[in-house]
């Protein structure tokens, strides 16, 4: 400060608070440099080497656009399985699950009904055949790109990566198998020397019995579900979500967006038109397009009679 001794008391002053400024201005900018340096940022995730993690994706409209069970019906309709009308109400079903938003259990008993009835009697090998040819008629073009990397990630990091489905175990575990990853918790339809009887062992996967599969499923795998990913659509599936370290909504609809928000919940959402999603109805979702088109044609071919 002596240098400055020259200049009047009033430029000395503010000379003085300029190298004062400088100063602490250059030390303030070499603390942050260090602490950048020496900073510990957030693990990578999936976290790569971590073989007590896992990752549990919702299929409809999370993985596929659409419900993998009525493009399953497609293509068996197709191979003569049952009438047209048949496909018709399993298709307003599906259509009314995602237009109301809830799934109505009266509706929920009927097609859980209608499809077990059109699978009553035949053999399982048979199903599973037909599932591998459905998957690449009408499911493989439906895959969404984005959850596939997400699916991809967990599996590039050594981690085990799970359907969990409401789907018959059969066809989700085709579709887990094409899609490379490691298999699929879903609905078990009771067989008895290979041939379906027409009824459930215990219920639908769905809603809190999802959550049940994957807490059974994380303690016969020794995972630690604070550590896990679980990704999907639905807020009836939160109770799967809410199980995990690393909850994801992944094209969600309005009760599950507003539930993910608010805990801060990570979101992605694939879709394409916006109007569609602010009314709750996924825009990409093959159930409702395919539900209207295949009802308008019936009540076309009617009327033509």
């Amino acid at each position: 400060m002596a240098a400055l001794g020259w200049l009047t008391p009033r430029r000395r002053s503010a000379t003085a608070r300029s190298v004062l400024a400088g100063e602490a201005s250059a030390e303030a900018a070499r603390k942050s440099s260090q602490e950048v340096a020496g900073s510990t940022e957030e693990p990578q995730f999936p976290v790569h080497g971590d073989d007590r993690a896992a990752a549990f994706f919702d299929l409809d409209n999370t993985v596929m656009q659409g419900a993998a069970l009525f493009h399953f019906g497609r293509g068996l309709h197709k191979r003569k399985f049952f009438e047209t009308r048949d496909l018709a109400k399993f298709a307003w079903q599906q259509a009314w699950f995602r237009l109301a938003g809830v799934e109505d259990p009266e509706h929920m008993q009927e097609a859980r009904d209608s499809a077990l009835s059109i699978v009553k009697g035949h053999r399982v090998a048979e199903l599973q055949s037909i599932g591998e040819e459905i998957y690449d008629e009408y499911m493989a073009e439906r895959i969404w790109p984005g959850t596939r990397a997400l699916a991809q990630a967990h599996l590039d990091a050594g981690q085990k990566v799970w359907l969990v489905t409401a789907a018959p175990v059969e066809i989700a575990t085709v579709i887990a198998r094409r899609l490379g990853l490691t298999g699929a918790l879903g609905t078990v339809a009771e067989s008895v020397d290979g041939v379906y009887t027409g009824k459930l062992v215990g219920e639908p996967l769905h809603g809190p019995a999802k959550a049940e599969a994957v807490r059974a499923l994380a303690a016969a795998e020794g995972l630690d579900l604070g550590r896990c990913a679980a990704y999907s659509d639905s807020h009836n599936d939160i109770p799967m979500l809410s199980l995990v370290g690393h909850p994801y909504a992944i094209n969600p609809d309005s009760k599950l967006r507003k539930h993910a928000r608010r805990l801060e919940w990570r979101l992605r959402d694939y879709r394409t038109g916006r109007k569609a999603a602010k009314v709750g109805i996924p825009a990409a979702a093959g159930v409702g397009a395919v539900a209207g088109g295949t009802a308008a044609a019936i009540a076309l071919h009617r009327r033509r009679r």
